[in-house]
C-alpha cells in the first residue's frame, strides 16, 4: 500500500501560522469578564468558534478539505454572530476572506479522506 503525501504550499503554511497565533490570542478572551458582560450564552459561542477555528487550521496544515470547510463554516457563524450583537470587525473580515481565498485556491490538491 502506497502512502501518498502531498506537499503544503508556503502560503497555506503562512496562513496556517497566522491562524494559529491568532488562536493564542484569542483563547484567553474566552474567559475575560468583557465577553461575560456580552450575555450568558456568548462566552459558550465565542469558545466554539474559537475551538473550531483551530481545529480547521490543523486540517488545512494537514492538507484536508474538511478543514477549509470547517473554515468556512466557521467564519460565517461568526459574522452571523457578530452581526446579531453589533460588534463587525472589518479588519477581521478582509483577513479571513483572504484566509479563505488561499486555502480554496488550494482545495483541489487538498484529500478528501479525514
Amino acid at each position: 500500500m502506497e502512502v501518498v503525501t502531498r506537499k503544503r504550499p508556503i502560503l497555506l503554511s503562512v496562513v496556517c501560522v497566522l491562524g494559529f497565533i491568532w488562536i493564542v490570542f484569542s483563547l484567553p478572551a474566552v474567559f475575560s469578564p468583557s465577553i461575560k458582560k456580552m450575555g450568558d450564552w456568548y462566552p459558550a459561542l465565542f469558545g466554539l468558534i474559537v475551538a473550531s477555528s483551530f481545529i480547521s487550521y490543523i486540517g488545512v496544515w494537514h492538507m484536508k478539505r474538511w478543514g477549509c470547510s470547517l473554515f468556512v463554516i466557521t467564519f460565517f457563524t461568526k459574522e452571523i454572530l457578530l452581526v446579531l450583537i453589533n460588534d463587525v470587525s472589518y479588519v477581521g473580515i478582509v483577513f479571513s476572506v483572504f484566509f479563505i481565498s488561499s486555502m480554496v485556491s488550494f482545495y483541489k490538491r487538498m484529500d478528501v479522506n479525514l
